[in-house]
Order: structure tokens, then sequence, then C-alpha cells
């Protein structure tokens, strides 16, 4: 079964997926946007080494990215690698061939000003002949066949989820957490919203020691008129985001709020945004760090700061 791009052919996800084509056709891409799907990906292993690695328990799909690079590689080798991973599994490895035209692989080639493993001290393009060439017989026995040429790599990873996840398409996920500006941002954050304008339950002395999961807390800072007209705007510009950054390919983004403490307000918008993501089913992680700080177990409040 081969499969241009465009085509309407559903593909099972294979249980091993063997990754190749000529260098410079996007198989690394490729590798990436796999792993983002939620396959185990081995890049490069020697072919000799095939058999120890099914000796190994595997959770899920397996993704292995070989070219003319491996160490041990040759087209008769690869295509006995094809056969016994099939008989040793019970079930048909897939071949995911990448290709390209030769201008596009020269091209790729004087950007990166990389040399062909096929001819380090020569001109691309003889190392591109003799490559094609040597992948002929492995070229046609490809399951699934992707000619790269024009795509830029948000194409290709787009075709990757389309082809091996279809009507579902990479996980994006999302992590909402709370902090306290006197700490400083969390690392990694990608989007980041200042609470410090909301109600404040520091100043309340029923409510101090508590925290933004506390029913009361969540109460009093949902009170300030404010607040819904807040939570309202960022969950429109994030519902705006988030299928864009999903076809840009990406894997995860971090969200933010912060207070002073950490503890009561911002607490209470991470809690009430993420809850209304994963109702729209996002996968979404929650953390409050300052709690987290506090006893290494995200239970209970900080005291003594101004949330």
């Amino acid at each position: 079964m081969i499969l241009e791009r465009g085509s309407t052919t559903d593909v099972v996800t294979p249980r091993i997926l063997l990754v190749t084509g000529p260098s410079g056709a996007g198989r690394s891409t490729a590798i990436n946007a796999l792993e983002d799907l939620g396959f185990e990906v081995i890049d490069n292993l020697p072919l000799s080494l095939l058999p120890r690695l099914l000796d190994g328990a595997t959770t899920g799909p397996l993704a292995l990215g070989l070219d003319v690079r491996n160490r041990d590689f040759s087209t008769d080798a690869l295509i006995l690698a094809i056969d016994g991973l099939t008989q040793a599994m019970g079930q048909a490895a897939q071949v995911l061939y990448l290709e390209a035209d030769d201008d596009t692989l020269i091209r790729r080639y004087s950007e990166t000003r990389r040399h062909h493993p096929l001819a380090p001290a020569g001109p691309p393009l003889v190392g591109i002949a003799a490559e094609k060439e040597l992948l002929a017989p492995v070229r046609a026995r490809a399951d699934v066949l992707l000619d790269t040429s024009g795509w830029s790599p948000h194409d290709l990873r787009a075709e990757i989820d389309r082809t091996f996840a279809p009507g579902e398409g990479k996980l994006l996920g999302i992590s909402v957490q709370s902090f306290s500006y006197k700490r400083g941002l969390p690392r990694g954050v990608d989007m980041v919203f200042d609470c410090r304008f909301l109600r404040n339950p520091h100043w309340d002395a029923t409510l101090r020691a508590k925290d933004g999961r506390n029913a009361d807390v969540a109460a009093y800072v949902g009170g300030d008129p404010r607040f819904d007209a807040f939570l309202s705007q960022i969950k429109s510009l994030i519902d705006l985001v988030l299928p864009a950054h999903k076809e840009e390919g990406r894997g995860h983004l971090a969200i933010g709020f912060g207070c002073t403490g950490g503890q009561h307000r911002s607490v209470v918008m991470a809690e009430r945004l993420a809850a209304s993501l994963a109702q729209d089913g996002w996968p979404v992680s929650k953390r409050h760090r300052e709690m987290e700080r506090r006893d290494g177990t995200g239970v209970g409040a900080e005291r003594g700061h101004n949330a």
C-alpha cells in the first residue's frame, strides 16, 4: 500500500515502523513527529542490534530510523530486517519511505552546508544518485511513500499526523500552574497572567491559611466583580491560540498564573482554567509551585505569604 500526500486511505498504526529514505528527505523531522504521536523512537540503531531490541518489553508502537549512516547498513540487511521483524512480531513491520527530487535535496544540502554521507569529498548530487540507487529495493517495499519535495518541516509533520493518527493528530499537552512573583517566573512557561489585581484572601483571617483549592477561598476570589470577565477573556484567548499551536506542531504549552504569594488568587485561576480546558477535551496537568515547595506533596497551603 503506497500512499501519496492527500490520500484518504486509512493506515492502522503499526507496532513497528521503519523510517528510511535518502538523506535530506526529512527522516529526522518524521521521527520527531512520530515521537510526539506516542511512538517509542530509536534512531540509527545498528541493524545487528534489532534482535536484542525485540527481546525487550515494548509498551507501544516503535519507530526505528534507518539510513545509510547506520554502522552496518546494507540494502540486503535492511530487507532481511523487515522480514525478520515481521516474523518475530507476528505482524507486518511497516516501512515509511521519505523521498524528494534531486533539486530539493541539493537545495537542502546547500542550506545546511553538510556533506552527503556517500560523497563526503564530492558534490551532493553524486551522493544523492548513489543513495537513491542503493535504496531502490527498499523503496519498492514501502508501505507509506511520502514525497517531501516542496514541503516545509511543518508540512511533513502535518502529513505524519494525518497518516498515523487520522482524526486525532498529535496531542497538545497543556500545563496550567500557579506561582508566586516573589520567587520569580516558572521555567519554561509560555503564557503568563498576573492575578494581583483580584480580591486578596490574605486579608481575611479566616481564609489566610487556606489555599485557592478551598471552596471558600475560590468563592471569595470569584466574588471580585472583575473575576468572571478576566477568566472569560483568558479562556477566549486560549481557545483562539491552542488550535494554532497544535497546527504548528507544538507538543506542549505551559500557562502560568501569578500572584504575590502563589497561594490564593493564582491557584483559583489555575484551577478554573484547567477544569474548563479539560472539559473541552484537552489533556491538562496542574501544578501549584509554592505549595509543592512547602512540603513536596502539593497538598495544603503555604502560610505567611500574601497571596
